[in-house]
């Protein structure tokens, strides 16, 4: 475009010099030619000062997406950057949330004394709208409507004309359909969700805001009588049959899609694991309507009131769930495992399983603390129970001695009556059972994944980059503050990451160091590139063992029983070579919206409960602190703010090095992890935020 105008008829082109002395001059003398400098700089050949005057020098671009923050400003994500570019809110343009965007570096990154600064941009051009509607709350106003975006990124009200409406009335959330963008965008209202105070209509606001897909299309409904109930005679030929053996699913008591079932046996003084998992790929075919929807949903979304599946009930909970005593097909990872825990040799086998018992956690739990009522019924599975939790206890220390690192956040429970208002906030049980299926979990799709590396096939494997060495260094400078040292050198090793872990295991930091170790790493991803997994310190990663609600895992399966069956020519090689770059990058978009949903939901939901409890006294623990105030959780998990203005009797000093605050007067020293009696202020639902005062 640039180019076009320079040779237009008017304006011929300009040797180095002149374009040089022209963009020395001012921009209120340049007239037309103004235009045209302006999209030298929208191109990156050219850059304007403060003072409105070209340079001829080329500031570096980037494309990426604007994530943006309820301050106004943002970041943008540009590929292969390490870390975000900041944008300041006057050099944002009108880019919203999600929108792809063209930015210029206005400075680079780096450190000044002990201050960290982020690379900095300026938003040139909106390349491409993401956001096409916006959940919020409804106001009727004079000419119309406003909607009042519920996620907070959204910056701006959508104003709805009077004929737009719909009918919607002051009080009620809505979605609207965006016709117009800017800082003052205009919308229409395309459907109406219920009263802000109706049951459920919370949870369906987050559902529609981050566009989750509910209904099945016409085109899978269709499909589905097709599916057969029960597994026929014609799907078992051919396949290892494992009906004879031993074997169990172990999942919490409220799950239905059960994917993975386990069986442990010893032969000669072999110890061989099997891992069975449901072989959906017999039923959901590539290309099929059932397949089409799968990679749109590509995970299963778990919100407080609902599941939104990735398959229909009518195979995520009928034909491809591994339920007691039916017959189901599956792709079997058979395991030798030895003395250290490691598979000395495996076989991957298409096969035919029928489950002996369905166990809980709470149940496997309770037969390994001896508990008599746990074992009534499974009399003939104790012996193999215990025998595997020997087993996983092998397999953890071999991962853990090899550096994989272990973050155990507390997970919450929520529990709703039947109207779907919260009843209880509790921390979610994480005991041995839970994490000897994890071991067993873990160890089938390291095998897995080790063996198509080597076969050099195409796959899809979940890779956890190493983290940059500039944002470990960051950590290792202020974890110092604590007294703590995290040795960072040209390479991040996991095993030092794992030994600092370890140290402030049980302190009063922890939760803070544990959380800000976390961000200081990359998000984990799927790729066709199998470049290990820096957390579980695995060379070979990749996710095979949930095919009913994660879509990668589908994905591998079709490629294992391709290549088992001798059925990967060239063809359908250069066939998955082809389409699998983009399935593994909409897996991860898919599985961070539905994460961030799930995140979205689970606040809202604390939010209600403590409204519930306005004052009310609890003991909790400073989980954060901050210049404007202190974070405390409380034993349920709820996370709320105490500001500084309420910490009353001293003028209270922040201190960032040790993240701590300091009264003036008195002395007394607020820091992460002591306790603090705190009495509940205030909850809201729409902002997600919960307030303490100090009791």
């Amino acid at each position: 475009m640039v180019l076009a105008l320079l040779r237009d008829r008017r304006y011929q082109p300009m040797r180095p010099k002149e374009m040089a002395g022209l963009l020395a001059v001012p921009k209120s003398e340049r007239g037309d030619l103004g235009a045209i400098l302006d999209s030298l700089c929208a191109e990156g050949l050219a850059s304007v000062d403060g003072f409105g005057r070209y340079s001829g020098t080329a500031r570096e671009t980037a494309e990426g997406i604007f994530t943006a923050n309820e301050r106004g400003f943002g970041f943008v994500t540009v590929d292969g950057e390490d870390g975000d570019w900041f944008v300041p809110a006057e050099e944002s343009l009108d880019a919203i949330d999600g929108d792809l965007v063209r930015v210029i570096k206005v400075r680079d990154g780096g450190s000044y004394g002990e201050r960290t600064f982020r690379t900095e941009a300026r938003v040139v051009a909106v390349l491409q709208r993401n956001t096409t509607s916006v959940v919020g709350f409804f106001k009727k106003t004079a000419f119309g409507g406003r909607v009042i975006p519920d996620r907070s990124r959204f910056t701006f009200d959508i104003r709805i004309p009077k004929e737009a409406t719909k009918g919607a009335v002051s009080g009620q959330k809505v979605c609207a359909e965006l016709v117009r963008y800017g800082r003052e965008p205009e919308g229409r209202i395309v459907e109406i969700l219920g009263h802000v105070n109706d049951p459920g209509v919370d949870v369906l606001s987050v559902v529609r805001s981050y566009g989750l897909p509910t209904d099945f299309p016409i085109e899978v409904n269709e499909q589905l009588p097709s599916v057969p109930r029960e597994v026929v005679a014609e799907d078992i030929a051919g396949r290892t049959d494992l009906r004879g053996l031993l074997t169990v699913t172990i999942d919490g008591e409220e799950a239905k899609d059960l994917d993975d079932a386990i069986s442990l046996t010893e032969e000669d003084g072999r110890v061989i694991l099997g891992v069975h998992i449901a072989d959906v790929s017999n039923y959901v075919k590539e290309n099929s309507p059932l397949d089409r929807e799968a990679i749109n949903r590509g995970t299963s979304v778990y919100l407080a009131d609902r599941v939104i599946p990735m398959l229909p009930h009518e195979l995520s909970d009928g034909i491809c769930s591994l339920n007691q005593g039916e017959d189901r097909l599956a792709l079997s990872c058979i395991m030798e495992i030895d003395e250290t825990g490691a598979v000395i040799s495996h076989t991957i086998c298409e096969s035919v399983i029928n489950v002996n018992h369905r166990l809980s956690y709470h149940q496997v739990q309770g037969v390994f603390d001896g508990e008599a009522e746990a074992s009534e019924g499974i009399e003939d599975a104790v012996p193999m129970l215990l025998r595997m939790r020997e087993i996983a206890d092998r397999i953890r220390e071999a991962r853990k001695s090899r550096g994989a690192i272990d973050f155990d956040f507390p997970e919450s429970k929520i529990i709703l009556n039947e109207r779907g208002r919260v009843v209880s906030v509790e921390p979610h049980e994480r005991n041995r059972a839970t994490a000897m299926i994890e071991d067993f979990m873990v160890l089938a799709n390291e095998t897995v994944a080790e063996e198509f590396h080597w076969m050099s096939m195409p796959f899809v494997y979940r890779v956890h980059e190493e983290p940059s060495i500039e944002k470990m260094r960051e950590l290792a400078g202020y974890v110092s503050h604590f007294g703590y040292r995290l040795h960072v050198s040209d390479k991040v090793h996991s095993k030092e990451v794992q030994r600092f872990l370890e140290k402030v295991r049980g302190k009063q930091e922890e939760a803070l160091l544990s959380r800000l170790t976390l961000r200081s790493m990359k998000q984990a991803k799927y790729s066709t590139e199998c470049l290990g997994h820096f957390g579980l310190a695995s060379r070979f990663y990749c996710h095979f063992t949930s095919p009913i609600r994660r879509y990668p895992d589908l994905q591998i399966h079709r490629i294992i029983k391709e290549h088992l069956h001798g059925m990967l020519s060239e063809a359908r090689i250069a066939h998955y070579e082809e389409i699998l770059p983009e399935r593994a990058a909409r897996s991860s978009m898919t599985e961070r919206r539905s994460e961030e949903a799930e995140r979205e939901v689970e606040k809202m939901k604390k939010a209600e409960f403590m409204r519930g409890q306005l004052g009310e006294v609890f003991d909790g623990v400073v989980s954060g602190v901050t210049s404007w105030g202190v974070y405390v959780e409380l034993p349920n998990t709820v996370e709320g703010l105490c500001r500084l203005t309420d910490l009353r009797g001293d003028y209270y000093v922040f201190n960032a090095k040790t993240m701590s605050l300091t009264g003036e007067r008195s002395g007394h020293r607020i820091t992460i992890g002591q306790p603090m009696r705190v009495m509940v202020a205030a909850a809201d639902k729409a902002s997600r935020t919960v307030d303490f005062v100090p009791a």
